[in-house]
């Protein structure tokens, strides 16, 4: 057997090279879809991402006989370890070739470090925060990925369970969704209802009121008073905010952005949909996750005039007090209407908890299918004589 060699990234050089094997892994794949490299680099390069405010990382790549055959992060959320009163190390960018030896040489890396950290367990697939993708693939291997989730081949849960030790830490469910023709009486009423008993109306932006007023900065606020208590949350800082409204806000078509107001409340933003036209199928031509002219015009087409049929919904976030009041039915009644206007066959509802069983009632009312399914590992890390 040939002996794995693990290196530690230590330079852009080899941070390039620690990103371009997805690309080299899954070229010619059916179902992954590229990520864009300058998304990757931005996420990845200490000088780049606000999220090093409160994480400590390390990149490894694995080599045999000279050849790159696998890498993995480890990161260490500061700020979510206090939250959650834990000492854990993450994994992510876990991606590897076929081998045992391989994934278990990677994983080794990440609890020696982790280890040495003070760090007394380890769980992942995970980002620095949950703006990043998370969980590896378990089911759905022959359905198309988004570029917001991670695809994985079918060996990769078959590795965690040969590899002992691991356990299922928390799923998260996608479905499959049919845009319907017309909306459903059930959402028109129950819309009706709500906006009549409980004063909550939906809301449209302007790009000034987004931009300049401060309302995008405001759902990323909102998104930490929603979103705490998931699993694994970490609060968005004012630097990780301003970032991710320059990545979401200021691209969005704001005939896709929906916010839901309380008018008891002095109108109140209390919950928000943040959906993009998937650009997936025109990423897909992209070999190197680079916007090279051609896949730009691909996902120009996509992202500006429409020319897909699936729509992604990205973020969606109801505070906690009006859940009960059904604030996400009016979001899905508004959106819907929208992705009727735009001829939206598809849409793709992003990882939800396989507890969270509020938002997965709503897919009853519409055709639909749960069609993927990411899962997080964890493990105790013991102490090495």
């Amino acid at each position: 057997m040939n002996s794995i060699e693990i290196r530690t990234v230590t330079n852009n050089r080899e941070l390039k090279q620690f990103i371009r094997f997805y690309y080299d892994l899954y070229r010619g794949s059916k179902y992954a879809v590229p990520f864009l490299f300058f998304d990757e680099w931005n996420t990845l390069s200490r000088d780049k991402n606000p999220s090093f405010e409160c994480c400590d990382t390390e990149y490894f790549m694995a080599f045999r006989e000279g050849k790159m055959v696998g890498r993995v992060a480890a990161i260490i959320n500061k700020r979510a370890n206090e939250r959650w009163n834990r000492r854990e190390v993450r994994f992510g960018w876990f991606d590897f070739v076929d081998d045992i030896e391989v994934s278990r040489a990677l994983l080794q890396a990440v609890e020696d470090w982790g280890r040495s950290q003070g760090m007394n367990e380890i769980a992942g697939p995970l980002g620095f925060t949950d703006m990043d993708r998370e969980g590896m693939l378990v089911e759905g291997f022959e359905e198309l990925a988004t570029v917001y989730i991670n695809y994985n081949h079918p060996y990769y849960p078959k590795h965690m369970e040969q590899l002992g030790g691991w356990k299922k830490d928390n799923d998260y469910m996608e479905y499959k969704v049919k845009v319907p023709e017309v909306v459903p009486d059930k959402f028109a009423k129950l819309s009706e209802m709500i906006e009549k008993r409980y004063n909550l109306h939906p809301r449209k932006f302007t790009s000034h009121e987004l931009v300049e007023e401060g309302m995008g900065r405001y759902i990323f606020h909102l998104i930490n008073d929603t979103y705490k208590d998931l699993y694994g949350y970490s609060e968005l800082s004012e630097h990780q905010i301003d970032q991710l409204v320059d990545a979401y806000i200021k691209k969005a078509d704001l005939n896709l952005v929906t916010g839901v107001v309380d008018g008891n409340a002095d109108n109140k933003l209390i919950g928000f949909g943040i959906t993009f036209p998937s650009f997936a199928r025109a990423m897909q031509k992209s070999h190197n996750g680079s916007l090279w002219p051609i896949t730009l015009w691909r996902v120009l087409r996509a992202l500006k005039w429409h020319k897909t049929d699936t729509v992604d919904l990205l973020l969606i976030g109801v505070l906690p007090e009006y859940r009960a009041k059904g604030a996400n039915a009016l979001i899905f009644n508004d959106l819907i209407q929208q992705f009727q206007r735009y001829g939206f066959k598809w849409a793709e509802a992003m990882q939800q908890m396989e507890t969270n069983t509020g938002v997965q009632s709503h897919w009853q009312y519409l055709e639909s299918r749960q069609h993927r399914r990411h899962r997080c590992y964890c493990k105790t890390l013991t102490i090495k004589d």
